[in-house]
């Protein structure tokens, strides 16, 4: 039951960071949303800080594990890095949410070390998946690689930002699409 309990908080937590930020995370309301007294969360994490950075932890974690199933299975480089962009507009898709790393680095100043450091981490997580993928052409220099890997996540969130703000998952379709055209992702 406390399991149960502490999902509920953070699957609750997760969603509210995506769609109002670390600032708009209340304990409070957090309890309301799931029907809980608000000294309760406390039991499960003393800071919102600590919270967030248990979110953000789970979140790395969940997608190191979805992405290298995609390497797992064998995928081509074309095949791996679509499915590595639609991962960001599934996000989107779910009620114009953000990737929960990228809302959060948009907030780096306010938020508490060990969340911050958690951030990092998702981004190195997804630059050396990236690399991993991209090392599959087999020409390039390590060292190319890892700021090609660096320059897709950074347009992929970018792309992911610019169609939540508009409220158009379409314009980050158009925007990849563009990205993919002029070979910045392969």
């Amino acid at each position: 039951m406390a399991t149960d309990t502490k999902e509920r908080i953070m699957e609750a937590a997760r969603l509210t960071v995506q769609n109002l930020g670390y600032s708009g995370l209340s304990f409070r309301e957090l309890a309301k949303d799931v029907g809980i007294k608000s000294a309760s969360i406390h039991y499960y994490f003393e800071t919102k800080g600590e919270l967030s950075a248990a979110l953000v932890n789970r979140y790395t974690a969940f997608y190191t594990a979805r992405l290298d199933e995609l390497l797992m299975q064998g995928l081509d480089l074309k095949t791996c890095m679509e499915r590595y962009t639609d991962v960001f507009a599934d996000t989107l898709r779910a009620d114009n949410r953000l990737c929960l790393a990228g809302m959060l680095g948009a907030e780096r100043n306010a938020l508490p070390e060990d969340v911050r450091s958690e951030v990092v981490k998702y981004g190195d997580m997804n630059e050396r998946w990236l690399a991993k993928v991209l090392a599959m052409q087999g020409s390039a220099k390590p060292e190319e690689i890892q700021r090609q890997a660096r320059a897709i996540y950074a347009a992929v969130q970018g792309a992911q930002l610019i169609a939540h703000t508009r409220g158009d998952v379409s314009a980050y379709d158009e925007i990849i699409a563009t990205y993919r055209a002029n070979g910045l992702i392969p």
